[in-house]
């Protein structure tokens, strides 16, 4: 086992300068082995702490604006065309400044262009509305 013998006759055997790795692997097996038991088991869940009872009814019912935006592109707040976009501007802006922010549904039509939607939605998010929601996306289904 630690010698090396030569196959030639009679002489002083040499010492086997090797390392005998079985017993190094043997323990580092049996440290990966505590090691997998040890961890704790990883969970694919978050626990939040929820907060109990019913809230509060609200007093004030939000306002709810209408945003639609048709297929050549016109978009109208709450049914009335907005001339152009300096228009759709102030009146996010100043649906933004209110202290209690009107809900906003923007409800495109199936064939408007996306870059219209698209200025509307960062022209929103530019001036600070936070209560922004597309309604009828069903009708993008297929």
């Amino acid at each position: 086992m630690g010698m090396n013998l030569p196959s030639g006759g009679g002489g002083e055997p040499d010492v086997m300068a090797d390392i005998n790795t079985t017993p190094l692997i043997d323990v580092m097996l049996v440290l990966l082995i505590m090691l997998i038991i040890t961890i704790p088991i990883q969970l694919h869940s978050v626990n939040l702490n929820m907060p109990t009872g019913t809230p509060p009814p609200t007093q004030v019912e939000p306002e709810v604006v209408k945003l639609d935006v048709d297929a050549a592109g016109v978009i109208y707040w709450n049914g009335a065309v907005v001339a152009d976009r300096a228009a759709l501007e102030a009146r996010i802006g100043e649906a933004a400044g209110q202290p209690l922010q009107p809900e906003v549904h923007l409800r495109p039509d199936r064939h408007a262009r996306y870059e219209v939607v698209a200025m509307v939605l960062a022209t929103a998010q530019r001036l600070g509305l936070t209560k922004v929601g597309v309604v009828g996306s069903e009708q993008f289904v297929e």
